[in-house]
């Protein structure tokens, strides 16, 4: 019996590893999971997952957390057990055998789930492969012009001015929202899924996280699991950050892996919202990453800076991660310094996605202005 589970547990191994070297190899047979196979998931488990109103997924991380740090202590007592022969420690010794028989089988599952929910998906094609390269206009080496970029930042800043103020306000200025924002969220991913097919389909709710204040300190705004196949968002940035948010992890669970092309989706699903608390939140969600790219390209001087349309101080004011009250308290209470928590995410997060073949790591986020100038050169302004 014992010898046939290992022979079951080896053949899925084997299985997982010819799966990534599949996906490596071949685009085509990627490009087919995302569109037929890897929507079950979302549509049964992530169905069921989505009837909890907490993340399934922040449970598995806790879960996670308490078994390695069970294997590291077993581990210890088993080379003691082995030292010391006597019948007390041979129990223990039979315990940590068993503990780690079912630690392998967890880490099968990790593999496959790993596999089918995250690693095949950073080898398909990207969006605008998809959807763009038939379109007249669409040169996907094609360099852009300093011109190309100063346009496309002056359009962004125009709208953000504009809509900043429809906003309606508190007394202290920061913006209130009335409406379901994530169904909000979920419509206008549907919507954009009559242009774009592999965006159509079931969302379930983005959730927050209960550990958002340690997320604040490693500055990110939302997290996809793809053990409970969830979309979860820190609920304590500022609000103006959620809406691009909930669209970009909602992107994550129709195969769009990789951050720019997330980013991309998110301010067509906010832009092309009837709501314009959305519209101008995925303005924002792209405003630093132009102005910054636009600011390098002039060579950060500021005389050539300031000739291009002024981006308003209230929207300056809109375009923040936390307020400050919300990082006092944080800090406050913080038993890990900030700096050490966001240093070690920025690394994590950075070989992660040089592991998935993201050669350029977190610097991808910001390859979404790329997308910008591509479709605004298919598409215009107008």
């Amino acid at each position: 019996m014992r010898k046939k589970r290992w022979l079951i547990y080896i053949s899925i191994m084997i299985f997982v590893v010819l799966l990534n070297v599949l996906a490596w190899n071949s685009r085509t047979f990627c490009d087919w999971y995302i569109s037929h196979i890897f929507p079950l998931w979302v549509n049964t488990y992530g169905r069921l997952t989505g009837l909890l109103p907490f993340s399934v997924g922040e449970i598995m991380i806790v879960l996670g957390i308490l078994l390695l740090a069970g294997t590291v202590v077993l581990g210890v007592l088993w080379i003691v057990a082995l030292l010391i022969h006597r019948p007390v420690w041979k129990r223990i010794a039979s315990f940590c055998k068993r503990y780690y028989a079912g630690f392998a089988w967890i880490f099968l599952g990790v593999c496959v789930v790993m596999t089918l929910n995250c690693f095949i998906l950073y080898h398909a094609s990207t969006f605008s492969e998809k959807y763009f390269s038939n379109l007249e206009g669409y040169e996907p080496g094609k360099e852009y012009t300093l011109d190309d970029l100063i346009r496309l930042r002056n359009f962004v800043v125009k709208e953000c001015n504009a809509l900043s103020l429809e906003m309606t306000r508190a007394e202290d200025g920061t913006i209130v929202y009335q409406g379901d924002m994530a169904e909000t969220a979920k419509e206008a991913m549907r919507s954009l899924g009559e242009d774009y097919g592999n965006l159509s389909g079931f969302y379930p709710s983005p959730k927050p996280l209960l550990s958002s204040d340690f997320m604040s300190q490693q500055h990110m705004t939302g997290y996809y699991f793809p053990f409970s196949m969830e979309a979860n968002y820190n609920n304590v940035m500022y609000i103006m950050n959620m809406p691009a948010t909930f669209c970009h992890e909602l992107a994550h669970l129709r195969g769009y892996i990789y951050e720019d092309e997330a980013n991309f989706i998110a301010y067509l699903a906010c832009v092309g919202s009837d709501d314009p608390m959305f519209q101008y939140a995925g303005y924002l969600s792209v405003l630093n990453y132009i102005d910054n790219d636009f600011y390098d390209a002039v060579g950060c001087n500021p005389d050539r800076y300031w000739q291009q349309v002024h981006i308003l101080p209230q929207v300056r004011e809109d375009n923040i991660f936390l307020t400050e009250e919300e990082w006092e308290r944080i800090e406050d209470k913080a038993i890990l310094d900030t700096e050490i928590v966001d240093a070690v995410s920025d690394s994590f997060t950075d070989a992660t996605l040089k592991l998935n073949g993201v050669s350029d790591g977190m610097i991808s986020y910001s390859r979404v202005v790329k997308l910008l100038l591509q479709y605004y050169d298919i598409y215009g302004y107008e």
